[in-house]
């Protein structure tokens, strides 16, 4: 190769060299200003497990992975002939229960008749000793005015006296009465008290039975199918594994000394790999007051620089609910922070958000 070859082969790599440099320069991201802070980040969701609430076996499962649910969708069932039959118990428990209230309140109106018929005897009982008192007390009179015998005399006391044990065995039974009375009325509060437990266990079977229907509590989609249709599952057994798709954010760290300019609800600038074009608006949710990366020994300023704290800034619930079918979970991409609530953000760095 002649020397001219040679000079133009070293000029044409200067020139290429000189143009790429100058297209780096263009293109290379600008340094961010002092009140903003960066760091790399991924997407993440907050994760609900639908499990079964009571042992049995699973049934059914009508969600798969990957799978969009909204709140109150049917996920699984679980079968439910135990507490199909626990519940018939308890309603015919309901029943008996239900008629021994019946029974018990009969028995308390018959022992308050009982008591009305003895208190009217007393009364009876009560004006023959008066009539009886009254008698004696004339036979008395005439046995001291010699106008009667002593036995019409002992006659006339016996009667009395027989008058007043009888009064005295009225009262008697009218306190049998109104003791029959209390123990038939706790016989109904106690019948009342079983209808009450039944009906409680009524609803409790009922509500198992309602939990057995396991269902979507938060929009979102299925991650992970844990168990299939005819395992037995223990109480809390997992069934399917959820991302809730309306509470969405990405977890960064920061230096110690940026970290520590982060105040809560700062806002927070998301660009993701996956759709770099868009500026997806957050807000700081949570700062670590522990480090996360600490190294052994903290002893000089530069150790301390290589602090970092976890920040988690959530994205707009709003912007979320727009476009929920579209999120996606674990997706990688920048966090920008505005560490001075004064400053104006970029313009490359402005909100563009997704039609």
């Amino acid at each position: 190769m002649t020397r001219r070859r040679w000079l133009l082969l070293i000029l044409a790599i200067a020139l290429a060299g000189g143009g790429a440099i100058a297209l780096w320069q263009t293109l290379r991201p600008k340094p961010l200003a002092a009140g903003f802070a960066s760091s790399n980040g991924r997407i993440e969701a907050v994760e609900i497990d639908v499990a079964a609430k009571t042992a049995g076996r699973l049934m059914q499962v009508l969600g798969d992975e990957g799978d969009f649910v909204v709140h109150g969708q049917l996920l699984a069932r679980m079968d439910t002939d135990d507490l199909n039959a626990q519940l018939s118990e308890a309603q015919a428990d309901l029943r008996k229960a239900t008629n021994a209230v019946e029974t018990a309140q009969s028995t308390v109106a018959q022992r308050r008749s009982e008591r009305s018929a003895a208190e009217a005897v007393v009364v009876q009982r009560i004006a023959q000793r008066k009539d009886a008192r009254q008698h004696r007390r004339r036979q008395e009179q005439l046995f001291v005015k010699g106008a009667v015998s002593a036995e019409d005399l002992d006659d006339a006391r016996a009667t009395f006296y027989g008058a007043d044990a009888v009064v005295a065995a009225a009262k008697a039974t009218v306190a049998a009465s109104r003791a029959a009375i209390t123990t038939a009325g706790s016989q109904v509060i106690e019948a009342e008290s079983s209808v009450v437990a039944a009906q409680a266990r009524i609803e409790g079977i009922r509500a198992d039975i309602a939990d057995s229907q396991l269902k979507a509590p938060r929009d979102g989609r299925v991650q992970y199918r844990v168990a299939q249709p005819g395992e037995v599952l223990a109480a809390g057994g997992k069934v399917l594994n959820l991302v809730d798709l309306s509470d969405v954010s990405m977890t960064f760290f920061l230096p110690t000394d940026q970290a520590g300019r982060v105040r809560l609800g700062a806002d927070v600038h998301l660009v993701l790999d996956a759709a770099p074009q868009l500026v997806i608006p957050a807000r700081v949710t949570f700062v670590a007051d522990v480090a996360q990366f600490t190294p052994k020994t903290v002893e000089t300023a530069v150790e301390r620089q290589k602090l970092m704290f976890r920040i988690k800034a959530r994205i707009d619930p709003a912007l979320l609910k727009r476009h929920i079918r579209r999120v996606k979970t674990g997706l990688p991409g920048m966090a920008y922070v505005r560490l001075d609530p004064r400053a104006a953000w970029p313009a490359g760095l402005a909100l563009k958000v997704p039609d």
